[in-house]
């Protein structure tokens, strides 16, 4: 049987969840499709890629992911307070934004909204978290 190595296309089955157990994503939701990925181009976040690494055909395994190697550690500096004008009127907490900045667009969440001004967080809604991943191999070329 195949293993997976660097370069490989894999089709993989997962289930990503936090250290509580809660699932914060799933191809095996209804409606969704098992993701499909060359690994070695920077598409998967580093230990997502490792913990495929020697995999064979119909394999599964559980993985757990230090944060330094899925989305990093939260960035004090990525979270901005702005006027509340300068953001869309009926704005709550939680909703998705996206701004403008030199680099292109960047996706915000608003975390607080007050009197004058809003509280936005450009970091990735998972970073600083460990992450445990529930794969199955189903194909590798």
């Amino acid at each position: 049987m195949k293993k997976v190595e660097v370069n490989s296309t894999v089709t993989v089955n997962y289930t990503g969840k936090l250290q509580d157990g809660s699932v914060f994503d799933s191809s095996l939701n209804e409606g969704r499709e098992p993701l499909t990925a060359v690994l070695g181009q920077g598409n998967l976040i580093p230990g997502f890629e490792r913990g495929l690494i020697d995999m064979v055909e119909g394999e599964t395994k559980t993985i757990s992911i230090p944060f330094l190697e899925a989305y990093g550690e939260r960035k004090d500096e990525l979270v901005a307070q702005v006027p509340k004008e300068r953001v869309p009127e009926e704005v709550e907490v939680g909703q998705m934004l996206q701004t403008m900045t030199q680099q292109g667009p960047m996706n915000v969440i608003v975390k607080e909204v007050n009197e004058d001004n809003v509280v936005l967080d450009a970091n990735h809604p998972l970073a600083g978290k460990d992450l445990i991943f529930d794969l199955e191999l189903i194909s590798v070329e």
